[in-house]
């Protein structure tokens, strides 16, 4: 488990890697990915404690940050909840870890390795099929 500062404030974000994941997500943490929608139906953690709010948006100029994000997060999660930030590869859940910790959330890890590392590891996903 390594950390990541992150200079802009004095939180710093720490990461567990997805075996940790996997049996955090089993107990009291909520898993919060902060991928798109459309990335989030073709395939996720499957975890009972799941939230979907994506932390950017793909739009024709590139990805834009979800000015909304910590008003979601927060109107659905408290700042004492237990939170497992994942994102595809690892890198905007760090970005979106930190806004959390600066927002005041008290118990935020990142995943490092993203859903990409997940399914590596061959651990188990849900996929929505749209008819």
């Amino acid at each position: 488990m390594g950390s990541i500062g992150i200079e802009s404030s004095k939180t710093e974000v720490v990461t567990v890697d997805v075996l940790a994941t996997k049996s955090l997500i089993k107990t009291t943490h909520v898993y919060l990915d902060v991928r798109t929608v459309e990335e989030f139906q073709k395939g996720h953690v499957d975890s009972e404690k799941i939230i979907n709010i994506a932390y950017m948006f793909n739009t024709p100029e590139g990805r834009v940050k979800n000015p909304e994000f910590l008003k979601e997060v927060s109107s659905l999660c408290n700042k004492e909840d237990h939170l497992i930030v994942g994102c595809q590869s690892g890198v905007r859940s760090v970005y979106a870890t930190a806004d959390l910790l600066a927002e005041g959330f008290k118990d935020v890890y990142n995943m490092g390795g993203g859903y990409l590392e997940w399914v590596k590891k061959e651990f188990p996903v849900k996929i929505h099929v749209t008819e």
